[in-house]
């Protein structure tokens, strides 16, 4: 039996599964093809308003070379796959992230957007010997910004950060980072400088239990009233101590930014869920469905999932 076929069956059984926990089957209500490295059959409760987007997902593939220090190294989770994902949880638009498996190789990525066509944009990873000819060819490919992931670092330094910052900023791009909280407040200034727009990943990983008591909580809503700052509401299981189906500690966090600044708000999958086991991924229909308890308002709830993603990413 090849990984593949390996791979897919034990998905079909993780959710055969989970629909016999819950207490479903295949003729009850609609149920989908399982997507690969996501629990689950169901569709969430949520209807996904029209051109609504995932703004963070990867996609990896075995022919594309891992990077010599990469500490991720998750299984092939293609575009075939995602499309699995995208026809059950209902968005239509996406953002691929250059994860850090590929350092600062972003063709697995750019090969995606080909593949997915208008609907999708980018996120790259450069270091500063990148040629400015080169961040034009990314940005004609459909790259919006570049990511900083200083948690699984490798290809990427603070002190990259500024003197990128200045130069993607001609584009119209911002800076992606992925920092835990603590290392946020460590570096204030320095973000609080930074000429570009800042997208900070994954809810500016606010460690639990502190939440919104936490330093990073007020710096991130210091930046976003500057004008220029913008959440991914994502990967609450990364923090949460309460866990599924709730995440009732992280949505709390949540909460908060959403009621503080609704128009500097993004969602995203997180897919493949990459720091999650194989046989411990999330249910991505409850992690949308999360959506209607962070902006229990319609309007607020399609300005996150819509309008906001639109005017960042520069969807047409």
């Amino acid at each position: 039996m090849s990984d593949n076929i390996a791979r897919r069956a034990l998905l079909r059984a993780m959710g055969a599964t989970v629909m016999a926990a819950g207490g479903f089957s295949a003729s009850q209500g609609q149920t989908h093809e399982p997507a690969p490295w996501s629990l689950g059959t169901e569709p969430p409760k949520l209807k996904a308003p029209p051109n609504a987007c995932d703004c963070h997902m990867h996609i990896y593939d075995s022919r594309f070379p891992v990077a010599p220090n990469a500490k991720l190294k998750p299984a092939d989770a293609t575009v075939d796959d995602y499309r699995l994902l995208q026809k059950r949880i209902g968005t239509t638009r996406n953002v691929v992230v250059t994860p850090s498996t590929y350092g600062t190789d972003n063709s697995c990525t750019l090969d995606a957007i080909a593949k997915l066509g208008t609907t999708a944009r980018g996120v790259a990873v450069v270091d500063t010997s990148v040629a400015d000819a080169e961040l034009k060819r990314l940005d004609g490919r459909g790259m919006r910004g570049i990511r900083f992931n200083l948690v699984q670092s490798g290809a990427t330094t603070i002190d990259m950060l500024e003197p990128l910052s200045k130069r993607v900023n001609d584009l119209g791009w911002h800076v992606q980072i992925h920092m835990l909280g603590d290392q946020i407040v460590e570096v204030a200034e320095l973000l609080q400088r930074l000429p570009s727009p800042i997208v900070f990943d994954h809810m500016a990983r606010i460690p639990e239990p502190a939440g919104v008591d936490h330093p990073a909580f007020a710096l991130v809503l210091k930046l976003i009233d500057r004008g220029r700052t913008w959440v991914k509401l994502s990967s609450a299981y990364q923090d949460s101590k309460s866990g599924p189906p709730g995440y009732g500690d992280v949505s709390k966090v949540a909460q908060a930014y959403v009621k503080a600044a609704p128009e500097r708000m993004v969602w995203g999958s997180d897919w493949p869920h990459p720091t999650e086991k194989a046989n411990a991924k999330p249910d991505d229909a409850v992690l949308i469905d999360l959506m209607t308890d962070w902006a229990p308002d319609e309007a607020v709830r399609n300005r996150i999932l819509v309008d906001n993603p639109t005017a960042l990413y520069r969807f047409t």
